[in-house]
């Protein structure tokens, strides 16, 4: 029970936290004093703090001295994630918030002085990183009053409310209509810069938008014909063997692992080590192809010998070439005729293209589609997305969708070629 005493012109009320010192065994008290109390309500004052500890919502104030720094490396530490997001999360740490927060106790932040911060961040660095540091930092503070016992009251970081202040129009990447023939021009620009394994690639992100590291981590039992007689997983063989093979067959990949490199939390200077890990959300998927795409893979596959459906001109895998800089640029943007020992013919830039980021080929297919009358969960599930709600539940693409996914890709191909 909590008892009170009066000191000066104040009342004082202590009370039992429910807890121990582990090095001496004694029993933990904690108090405070106003003056404009009387003993009444400092003893009922007290009472709450007790029931508080009870139930585990009492907040004691040393426990909010933790200083930012060290809960942040424990709350890291805790994290089940994947090795490139810890890195991620170690860099914005390091960057930004243990500079600013590191050596403030975490009951010592205050909304107004994280306001003052976030814009100050927002006038020197753009909106998306601005964005990720304001959830990485709300994350961190939110698990402080989650912990058990709570760290802190209350997080200094205010909920998002768009209804206050001035509306500021979010500044979106800039991306011009994609026409089929200008996919197509990639592709032969790709031919001239890689041969032939160029022009696969080119024609096949931009028939199936699968996302670059999918690329990299493409294997040749996946695709060319030999999925899904290849999988290894029984039952999803029969089911696909089922799906794809049986009366009405339609060509199909898999794609089955993105290739990327992993980093050691432990070592974030390094550049990580390539892997083969699941596709982005496990977005694991089986990709229907129209008849000319099927064609270019199986020859692709035998003009070489490499375990990579798309080998790079070294032989090796793409993810441990710089692919922007000699891949990429040189199809996107174009340049002139070289002679001698590097000789190349002169290519056109693309113009929707040029400058840009590869992966905006990937968002040209699901318009592509929606303008042919795809079904949009057919889409979505073709791209890898998740769909959210009660439409993710009970929608799912079916092979009459599938068939017309094949029907109009092809239909797209053919009016490209022929002008």
């Amino acid at each position: 029970m909590p008892w009170t005493e009066r000191r000066g012109n104040s009342i004082r009320v202590r009370w039992d936290t429910y807890r121990t010192d582990p090095e001496t065994g004694r029993k933990i008290f904690d108090g405070t004093s106003r003056t404009d109390w009387d003993e009444n309500e400092a003893y009922t004052y007290g009472l709450d703090r007790e029931s508080d500890a009870r139930n585990g919502r009492y907040v004691a104030r040393s426990d909010g001295r933790i200083l930012l720094k060290d809960w942040a490396d424990l709350w890291l530490k805790a994290q089940d994630l994947d090795p490139t997001s810890i890195h991620n999360y170690r860099k914005k740490l390091r960057a930004q918030i243990k500079p600013q927060w590191g050596e403030t106790p975490l009951n010592e932040i205050s909304t107004l002085s994280y306001q003052a911060w976030m814009q100050r961040l927002k006038r020197t660095y753009s909106a998306n990183y601005v964005r990720d540091i304001r959830i990485l930092f709300g994350m961190l503070m939110d698990d402080a009053v989650a912990h058990r016992p709570p760290l802190i009251h209350a997080s200094p970081v205010p909920k998002e409310n768009r209804r206050r202040g001035r509306y500021v129009r979010p500044v979106r990447e800039k991306k011009a209509e994609v026409p089929t023939s200008d996919l197509h021009q990639l592709a032969e620009n790709a031919r001239e810069v890689w041969g032939f394994t160029g022009y696969v690639f080119q024609m096949t992100k931009a028939y199936t938008g699968m996302r670059l590291g999918e690329m990299f981590g493409l294997r040749r039992e996946f695709f060319g014909g030999n999925w899904p007689a290849s999988e290894e997983d029984e039952e999803l063989r029969e089911y696909a063997t089922e799906r794809y093979c049986g009366k009405d067959p339609m060509p199909v990949m898999r794609v089955a692992w993105q290739y990327k490199y992993v980093k050691d939390p432990d070592r974030p200077e390094e550049k990580g080590v390539p892997t083969l890990a699941p596709p982005k959300y496990g977005s694991a998927r089986s990709l229907v192809i129209p008849p000319f795409l099927a064609a270019l893979h199986q020859e692709l596959l035998a003009s070489h010998d490499s375990e990579w459906a798309f080998p790079g001109m070294d032989g090796g895998n793409l993810l441990t070439t710089d692919f922007n800089t000699y891949y990429w640029k040189p199809v996107r943007d174009g340049h002139d005729e070289r002679t001698g020992r590097y000789a190349r013919a002169k290519l056109p830039a693309v113009p929707s293209f040029q400058g840009k980021r590869i992966h905006l080929i990937r968002h040209a297919h699901g318009p592509h589609l929606e303008e042919d009358s795809v079904p949009d969960i057919a889409i979505e599930e073709r791209l890898g997305h998740v769909v959210q709600g009660v439409r993710g539940v009970y929608r799912k693409a079916t092979p009459k969708m599938e068939r017309k996914i094949i029907d109009v890709l092809q239909a797209r191909y053919e009016k490209a070629v022929r002008g």
